[in-house]
């Protein structure tokens, strides 16, 4: 089943689609709710750099322009950030953002030096980011609460903060400014993560 959040008025299917020999399928909802997770190459600790967390917000904002879409809940981590977006009702295509995104941010990364791989280098591309991400397709109100906690808890699992609030990376003091959290949340595992691990 397609969750389609509350602001779009229809439903729709998703259409799963074969995308590489390797069978790996995608699932393609317009009007969808997304989690992703997407991580640098080789685990590489690049994205909290000061001047690549704004080159970062600059691509959202950059690719947002053309191809709208509402990010709910981000955190951004040194070597990977996970995410939950909503796409406009007749939109389906997070791939051709995430092709952007990690485009835009590339042409200006620091912290690159000597992680180019051999197959990176014969295509002429960066070695910055994995080249597969993680995405699933939320489904109800329920998962999108479980996975919008697992992204805010996640510096707490990784050992970057004692709380969510203290990390300055994620969406979860703006979440608190919506009310959607006290600002004491996540000080322990909360039962929503226990057993998820989509990193």
């Amino acid at each position: 089943m397609c969750y389609v959040p509350s602001t779009s008025s229809g439903q729709a299917s998703p259409n799963l689609l074969l995308i590489n020999r390797m069978e790996y399928r995608r699932a393609w909802c317009p009007g969808g709710c997304y989690f992703f997770t997407v991580i640098t190459y080789d685990r590489k600790p690049i994205l909290t750099i000061p001047d690549n967390i704004s080159r970062l917000r600059a691509a959202f904002s950059h690719i947002k322009r053309n191809r709208p879409f509402i990010v709910d809940g981000i955190v951004v981590l040194p070597d990977h950030l996970h995410c939950i977006w909503r796409l406009p009702e007749d939109d389906s295509d997070f791939a051709t953002r995430w092709r952007l995104i990690k485009h835009y941010f590339s042409r200006s990364c620091l912290g690159i030096e000597g992680i180019l791989n051999q197959s990176g280098q014969c295509k002429k591309e960066k070695g910055i980011w994995q080249r597969r991400y993680w995405e699933h397709l939320i489904r109800d109100e329920q998962d999108w609460r479980k996975h919008m906690d697992y992204i805010h808890y996640n510096p707490v699992k990784h050992g970057f903060a004692k709380m969510p609030i203290q990390w300055p990376y994620s969406s979860f003091k703006h979440c608190v400014e919506k009310g959607w959290y006290p600002p004491e949340w996540g000080n322990i595992e909360p039962n929503t993560c226990n057993g998820m691990n989509l990193e």
